[in-house]
């Protein structure tokens, strides 16, 4: 991942075009280039899309879209998929730029996918854990393919509590409490190519 090192606020960020397809996030005030997904951790992505369009409305689900966290500096976010609420999307609506900015409300629930490395697991596990917290997002999903793992993070008094599963146990989702779907249905959407 390449950084900048010249500090930029979230407008410099959000006016910024190098002129090429680029995908940034603005990490602690510095540009950072974010590398392309894994082709199954898009798949991934894309299965979970399907399972959850059976049970909310595809105005509610976002991928691609940033959201605005808190930290030492701005810092911009890019989950692998997105469940907004519905006083989320109306603020979205029209927006120049898909972006949930600091005024809007928080997402009920986002996802990030693990990519293998030390680096990308500190991210998910460990940044973006507490950079969502303090956004008050109410659930956030770490999808570990290395770990055969889905952790479900439920925020209760501003702080994550810790939910996790392997195999055939059932996923425990206060924002999809109708979702019927396992780990393994989800980390082996790959072996299905």
């Amino acid at each position: 991942m390449t950084t900048t090192t010249r500090r930029m606020t979230l407008e410099e960020y959000l006016d910024y075009d190098d002129g090429t397809d680029t995908r940034y996030e603005l990490v602690n005030g510095e540009l950072a280039e974010v590398p392309s997904e894994s082709d199954l951790n898009n798949l991934i992505a894309v299965y979970l899309l399907a399972e959850f369009l059976q049970l909310i409305p595809v105005r509610l689900l976002r991928r691609g879209t940033e959201v605005v966290v808190n930290g030492y500096r701005t810092t911009t976010r890019i989950p692998d998929l997105m469940v907004l609420t519905e006083d989320l999307a109306a603020a979205l609506s029209g927006s120049k730029r898909s972006v949930v900015m600091p005024d809007m409300p928080p997402p009920a629930l986002v996802v990030e996918i693990v990519s293998p490395g030390t680096t990308n697991e500190a991210r998910d596990y460990r940044y973006k854990r507490s950079e969502y917290a303090a956004r008050s997002i109410a659930e956030y999903w770490i999808v570990d393919p290395q770990q055969a793992q889905i952790t479900v993070l439920t925020l209760v008094a501003g702080l994550y509590e810790e939910a996790v599963f392997k195999g055939n146990d059932r996923l425990i989702s206060a924002t999809l409490p109708n979702l019927d779907l396992t780990p393994a249905q989800v980390l082996q959407v790959g072996d299905s190519q």
